[in-house]
């Protein structure tokens, strides 16, 4: 359901920016956001932390609700029930990452943590029909703390200073605060979110462990490099909010999204999956290099997108679009194909 979810969400995207495309669904343009972050990451979240937690067999509850609620989405069955479905799969994710802080306590456990809440809290708002524009930030901010988190956690190995975390802290803070800010004043709220967006970003640069990994070989390198580029948009990305504020809609606001939702959380994605997907699935995964063409065509077309937004050029921004859909679907075909090759060998 997750893997239809983000196909389903692309081609929203797609019929969103103007393409003349066939509309299986008349909600579709407007499940967009939806799908993508609830149907396709909250869900897959929800199974990578269920199967981490597999003796609480609770746990999947979170999942199979952000399930149920996306394919009523996809069928525009039950305006009202999706979302409920999907938001209660969000508090579900909560109660795990409640389980999770009583097992252990940690800074990232805390920040994986205040990022379901922050998912929770967007949800609520959009079943009390806020406009997107309000709560995408927090639906950002459910990625990005849960991203960052999972990195901290790895960057254990490099025994980083209290005074360095600190650091991570304060920025963590600065992004929270901005999206409580932007309740009441979208404008200021919204730059001091891109602060602390941006914050987390040069942390990453400079502490992630990926500094280190992209000097390996294989598919070390190859996720080193997804992670990196990814922080480099994130700092676009936190850059573009701190410089227009509280946009709604249009190109810029488009710019401000997109290098985070596919800048950042897709690389994040196209990095992680050789390691959760196997670990998750059950199956064997070989690590090709082919892997990074669906890597650098992601961010070509993104690069495109951006371009085409800044520059008020609808036709560019089109083809951005289109070509980060293709570079989706090859980064799906190349993981299935690197199982196959696994069975093979």
């Amino acid at each position: 359901v997750g893997i239809v979810a983000l196909i389903a969400a692309g081609w929203g995207g797609l019929l969103r920016m103007g393409l003349q495309w066939p509309v299986l669904q008349a909600t579709l343009p407007m499940s967009h956001g939806p799908l993508m972050v609830g149907g396709f990451l909250g869900t897959v979240i929800g199974v990578e932390r269920a199967v981490a937690l597999k003796r609480y067999r609770w746990t999947f509850f979170s999942p199979i609700l952000t399930a149920a609620g996306t394919l009523l989405l996809l069928l525009g069955i039950g305006d009202a029930i999706g979302p409920l479905l999907i938001t209660l799969g969000s508090v579900g994710l909560v109660a795990v990452f409640g389980l999770i802080l009583r097992i252990h306590t940690a800074d990232y456990t805390v920040a994986m943590a205040s990022g379901s809440v922050l998912w929770m809290v967007g949800n609520v708002l959009w079943m009390l029909d806020w406009p997107l524009h309000t709560l995408v930030g927090w639906w950002s901010g459910f990625l990005l703390m849960t991203i960052a988190g999972e990195r901290l956690e790895l960057d254990r190995i490099l025994r980083l200073s209290k005074q360095v975390l600190r650091y991570f802290t304060v920025a963590s803070v600065i992004y929270v605060g901005g999206l409580v800010v932007s309740l009441f004043n979208l404008d200021s709220g919204t730059r001091l979110s891109g602060a602390g967006m941006l914050a987390l970003a040069l942390w990453l640069i400079r502490y992630d462990i990926a500094r280190y990994t992209i000097k390996k070989e294989g598919i070390t390198q190859f996720i080193a490099a997804c992670l990196l580029v990814g922080y480099v948009w994130m700092v676009v990305s936190g850059a573009l909010l701190i410089a227009f504020g509280g946009l709604i809609a249009g190109p810029y606001y488009d710019a401000m999204l997109h290098t985070f939702f596919i800048g950042f959380v897709i690389s994040m994605i196209f990095g992680h999956a050789p390691i959760i997907f196997p670990a998750v699935l059950g199956v064997g995964f070989k690590f090709h290099r082919f892997f990074y063409t669906h890597l650098a065509l992601l961010h070509i077309a993104l690069a495109i997108r951006v371009a085409g937004d800044l520059l008020a050029w609808s036709l560019l921004r089109e083809w951005g679009g289109f070509l980060i859909a293709i570079a989706i679907l090859l980064f799906i075909f190349n993981t299935i194909v690197a199982v196959r090759m696994d069975r093979k060998k």
